[in-house]
């Protein structure tokens, strides 16, 4: 098991929620920052929304007012909250974590929005 575990992908209809979590494992101590990417294939991997230390947060234009992320550090998980889901937002979503300088990548998770 890797140092990020994500769960919650799957299958949803176009309007519909689904919840990301990414568990990471060992101290909270040292982590920057928290994130969410997406990646499509033949495309690049693209930032979808970060969580600093400290709980600024940013949001990629395409997901703003849509998408939510959060974190709880005694839990040391990130979460993405996924309203309004349309067929474009369907990639492979891998969790991120900057902590002491090194950059950590979960193992990512599916998510397909098709009626």
């Amino acid at each position: 098991q890797g140092v990020l575990v994500e769960s919650g992908g799957g299958l949803v209809q176009p309007g519909g929620s689904l919840r990301l979590s990414c568990a990471a494992s060992g101290s909270i101590f040292g982590v920057k920052s928290m994130g969410w990417y997406r990646q499509t294939p033949g495309k690049q991997r693209e930032l979808v929304a970060n969580i600093i230390t400290g709980g600024t947060t940013t949001y990629a234009d395409s997901v703003k007012g849509r998408f939510t992320i959060s974190r709880d550090n005694a839990k040391n998980t990130v979460y993405l909250q996924m309203n309004s889901l349309q067929p474009a937002d369907t990639a492979v979503y891998y969790c991120t974590m900057l902590r002491r300088g090194n950059t950590y990548w979960g193992q990512g998770t599916q998510v397909t929005v098709a009626s």
